[in-house]
């Protein structure tokens, strides 16, 4: 397996975990989303992803290489073929929470932070404080999901085993911290997050260790 990556990327981490976690091996291929324009836009990147975004999961078992693009359906798609260790739970409602959860992050927060979202905003409306901008709509995604979490969580954010909600818990965190969203409102995130960097699997995707980190 190939992971087409940026090391800052929020999304491409939370792929990075979920490789970790389940101790899959994977070949990264960097793509600085900055550099020259940003290499996600060049014709050969966008042959594998149309869109231009990180992370593409490159696979080529027994044929010509597929390209699996949006990090939940990378994340579900590990998650089938090597189901141990879960990143679902068995208790179908507990595999929904967790579900609803991962999706708060990826639909209702992360958005308002994507790299192409701010530099647009900033070209049509230079005058905006994306600062603002960040702490309004992270502070509201992450506000739900604090108040979720406080019904559902134990050691991690559905009750003492680690899930996909997780996995896109700590990305979040780490994005927020970056824009200088405050984060003192969420203890209960926090003490996730403080029990899920004890593992390998988390620790070792941070984008800090990552080779092409800046």
């Amino acid at each position: 397996m190939l992971l087409h990556t940026y090391w800052r990327s929020s999304s491409a981490y939370r792929v990075r975990i979920a490789l970790g976690l389940k101790g899959l091996s994977y070949e990264p291929r960097f793509v600085h989303l900055l550099r020259a324009g940003g290499e996600q836009k060049l014709p050969q990147f966008l042959s594998k992803n149309p869109l231009g975004q990180v992370p593409v999961l490159e696979l080529s078992d027994d044929g010509p290489a597929v390209f699996l693009n949006q990090s939940l359906a990378i994340i579900e798609y590990l998650e089938e073929r090597f189901p141990t260790p879960a990143l679902l739970p068995r208790d179908l409602l507990a595999r929904a929470r967790a579900r609803e959860l991962a999706e708060l992050v990826n639909s209702g927060i992360q958005p308002f932070q994507n790299t192409g979202t701010l530099k647009f905003l900033a070209e049509v409306a230079p005058e905006l404080d994306k600062a603002r901008w960040s702490r309004h709509f992270l502070g509201l995604g992450l506000a739900s999901l604090e108040a979720r979490a406080r019904e559902l969580s134990g050691r991690f954010l559905i009750g003492d085993e680690v899930s996909i909600a997780d996995v896109l818990l700590v990305p979040q965190l780490y994005a927020s911290r970056r824009l200088e969203v405050p984060l003192e409102a969420f203890p209960t995130l926090l003490g996730v997050e403080a029990e899920c960097s004890k593992l390998a699997g988390f620790a070792n995707a941070h984008p800090d260790r990552q080779p092409d980190r800046e």
